[in-house]
């Protein structure tokens, strides 16, 4: 699927969403400028038909326990207060292929316009991520970013989150992570939903599986991320 239709269907299953989620944080008076990203050595352009999407969410807390500066240029704004104290962020709105190989890289970037990071910087609390997201996923998607974070925004303001204090409370394995996220979310099944930890076993993300008109369904194989019983710290909300 191409984008705008994406953006017109995302719109028609979460209209709800779409008018009333309104991020809580403090907006800099400046939006950094982002520098234009081109793929890396080792990452070839990909351009395969999309068969579906994940909707890739991390877990704040753990991204700034693990930086090295929280109050440096790259994370002031999420780690160090600045901002707003972050639980839940968008990583990123991915395309997914029907195996392992996904697009990337598809057409030269931009640097996404302030207007478009301001709106969003609230849900990705880092312009250089933004930049990032548009260049290696979003532009294998459409040719305007506005379209694709418009989209992200809809997908990410309806999911529903669980007690993150409550769960970091307890031992938790992946399995029950997942089922969290599910008994939250109308429509969700634990299967639907992927856990990635880092590897000292701290939760760091957690990722929606969307089909190709973008509603839930069952990961693939190799989208499934940790396995059911491994266990999962989570580091609670600051």
């Amino acid at each position: 699927m191409r984008w705008p239709s994406a953006v017109a269907l995302a719109l028609a299953l979460f209209p709800a969403v779409a008018q009333a989620w309104a991020p809580a944080c403090t907006l800099p008076d400046r939006i950094p400028v982002p520098r234009v990203e081109k793929p890396p050595r080792g990452e070839p352009v990909r351009t395969p038909k999309i068969g579906g999407y994940l909707l890739a969410m991390s877990w704040s807390p753990q991204h700034c326990a693990r930086v090295r500066n929280p109050k440096g240029a790259r994370d002031r704004f999420q780690c160090s207060g600045e901002g707003g104290r972050f639980g839940w962020v968008l990583h990123g709105l991915w395309p997914e292929a029907d195996g392992p190989a996904y697009p990337q890289w598809c057409r030269p970037a931009k640097v996404v316009p302030a207007p478009v990071l301001r709106r969003h910087l609230c849900m990705t609390p880092s312009a250089q991520l933004l930049q990032h997201e548009w260049a290696k996923h979003g532009t294998c998607m459409s040719p305007h970013p506005a379209a694709y974070f418009r989209a992200a925004e809809i997908l990410f303001g309806a999911v529903r989150f669980p007690d993150m204090a409550a769960l970091a409370a307890t031992p938790q394995t992946a399995q029950t992570i997942r089922q969290s996220f599910a008994t939250a979310n109308k429509g969700i099944t634990a299967p639907m939903v992927a856990v990635a930890v880092d590897r000292d076993g701290w939760l760091d993300e957690v990722r929606l599986c969307l089909g190709p008109r973008m509603r839930p369904q069952r990961c693939k194989p190799f989208q499934a991320g940790a396995g059911d019983r491994r266990s999962v710290r989570i580091r609670p909300p600051r």
